[in-house]
C-alpha cells in the first residue's frame, strides 16, 4: 500500500484527534485538503478565513493557492452571498483559475457557517 502523508497544522491537532480527519492528505504530488469552514460573524470575514485556513494547509505542506487544481464550495444562503465571495476568491486565487463546484447548501457542520471550502492542490 502506498505510503500517504497527513498533514495537521499545529493549531488544528485538536481537531484530528477529536474529529479523527485530517486537514490534509498527501498522496505522490497530489494534495487532498478537507473543507475548511470560515469563522466570523460577517459573510466576507468568513469567506476570508475560510480562504486563509486553505492557503495554511497548503503552505504547511509546502504548496500554494496557486498549485490548486480543482476546488469545491459548500454554501449557505448561495444567491444571496455568492457575489460577495466571489470577490473574495478573487483576491486569493489568480489566473489561471482551477476548476470550480459552488454548491448551494441549507447548513454546515459549523453552526452559522456560510461557506466551506474543499480544495485539491498539485506540484
Amino acid at each position: 500500500m502506498a505510503e500517504h502523508k497527513r498533514i495537521i497544522p499545529a493549531d488544528q491537532q485538536k481537531t484530528y484527534d477529536n474529529f479523527h480527519f485530517a486537514p490534509a492528505v498527501v498522496a505522490g504530488n497530489r494534495l487532498y485538503a478537507s473543507g475548511v469552514i470560515g469563522a466570523g460573524k460577517e459573510p466576507k470575514a468568513q469567506f476570508v478565513s475560510a480562504f486563509e485556513g486553505v492557503r495554511n494547509v497548503l503552505n504547511e505542506a509546502g504548496y500554494d493557492l496557486s498549485d490548486i487544481v480543482e476546488m469545491t464550495t459548500y454554501h449557505v444562503d448561495m444567491s444571496k452571498h455568492l457575489q460577495t465571495f466571489m470577490g473574495v476568491k478573487d483576491e486569493f486565487i489568480k489566473d489561471p483559475y482551477p476548476a470550480w463546484t459552488a454548491i448551494g447548501t441549507t447548513e454546515l457542520a459549523m453552526p452559522d457557517g456560510l461557506v466551506e471550502i474543499r480544495v485539491t492542490a498539485e506540484k
